[in-house]
C-alpha cells in the first residue's frame, strides 16, 4: 500500500509509524483506518520489525475524529459495515510491542487507539481524554474493555462518563501512561525504548510474552500457570535460550535467530471472543 495519511519508516528494527494528516493536527479520517491496519498488519508480518512506535506529524497526535462535515460528523452510516473499532488488527493483537508517543493533544479517538498499545510516554503539554460523551456518541475502539484494566472501574467511569481532559502528568499520575515528557523529548525516549526491545530481547520470547499478558485479564490463575509452562516448553532447549546464556557469559549482545512468523507456538488456551 502506498500510504498518504501516515508516514511508515523501518530502521534498526524499530518501525516508526506517523499518523500524518497536518493540516488537520492528525485527526482521524481520510484514508487513515484502513493504512493504520495495514500498517500494523505488515508489522506483524514482517520479522525485520522488532517493535514499534507510533507517533504522529507537528504538535499532536491525534485530535479525534475529522469534525469537518460538522452536524453530519456522527451521521448514521450509510451501510451495514459500520464498527465502532475501525483499526484491524488493534495494536494489542500484534505480536510485536507497540510503544505509543504522544507527541501532543490524543483525545477521542486519538487516545482510545492509544489505549491499545502496550506503552504510552505523553506530553506535558498535551490534553488527553476519551470525550465521545460529550459530542453526543459514546468511547470506542474497546475502551470499555480496555480502561477498566488499565485503570481500574472506578476511575475508568469518571473518564468515560465525564469526558473530561487530563494534562500529561494527571494520564501519568492516573497509570494511563508511562512518563510524562516535554513534547520534544517523547518520541526520542519512545525510540530509546523500541531499539531497547529490538537490541536485547528475544523476538519470539517478546511476542509470546505480549500475547499471554494482553490474554490474561480473561484467564484464571491456572490457565496462565498452564500457558507459561506450555510456552517455556516452546522456548526451552530452542537456538534462542541457547543464545542468551552464551551471550550472558560472554558478555555481548546475544544475536537470536527464531522468528515469530516461522517459530510461533500452538497457542496453548482459548478465549472466550476467540483470540488465540
Amino acid at each position: 500500500m502506498e500510504y498518504r495519511d501516515l508516514r511508515f519508516v523501518l530502521e534498526d528494527g524499530v518501525a516508526t509509524v506517523t499518523l500524518h494528516r497536518p493540516e488537520v493536527r492528525n485527526a482521524f479520517g481520510g484514508a487513515m483506518a484502513e493504512e493504520l491496519s495495514h500498517a500494523y498488519r505488515r508489522c506483524d508480518d514482517d520479522d525485520e520489525v522488532r517493535a514499534v512506535v507510533l507517533t504522529g506529524t507537528g504538535d499532536a497526535f491525534c485530535t479525534g475524529v475529522d469534525m469537518s462535515p460538522g452536524a453530519g460528523t456522527f451521521g448514521a452510516p450509510e451501510t451495514n459495515f459500520f464498527t465502532a473499532s475501525p483499526v484491524r488488527p488493534s495494536a494489542w493483537d500484534i505480536r510485536k510491542p507497540v510503544i505509543a508517543a504522544l507527541n501532543g493533544h490524543a483525545v477521542g479517538i486519538g487516545f482510545t487507539l492509544a489505549l491499545h498499545c502496550d506503552l504510552r510516554i505523553v506530553a506535558r503539554e498535551g490534553k488527553y481524554g476519551v470525550v465521545q460523551v460529550r459530542r453526543g456518541v459514546m468511547p470506542d475502539c474497546g475502551a470499555h474493555w480496555s480502561l477498566p484494566r488499565i485503570v481500574g472501574m472506578e476511575r475508568a467511569a469518571w473518564l468515560l462518563l465525564t469526558g473530561r481532559k487530563l494534562t500529561g502528568q494527571e494520564a501519568v499520575d492516573l497509570g494511563l501512561a508511562l512518563r510524562a515528557l516535554p513534547a520534544a523529548e517523547v518520541l526520542p525516549e519512545a525510540l530509546a525504548i523500541a531499539r531497547e526491545i529490538a537490541g536485547r530481547a528475544a523476538p519470539l520470547s517478546v511476542a509470546v510474552t505480549k500475547r499471554l499478558l494482553w490474554q490474561s485479564p480473561q484467564l484464571s490463575r491456572g490457565e496462565v500457570e498452564r500457558a507459561e509452562t506450555e510456552l517455556h516448553l516452546h522456548l526451552m532447549g530452542g537456538a534462542d535460550a541457547a543464545e542468551g546464556g552464551r551471550a550472558f557469559l560472554e558478555r555481548r549482545a546475544p544475536r537470536f535467530t527464531r522468528s515469530v512468523s516461522q517459530d510461533w507456538p500452538a497457542w496453548p488456551v482459548q478465549t472466550s471472543d476467540g483470540d488465540d
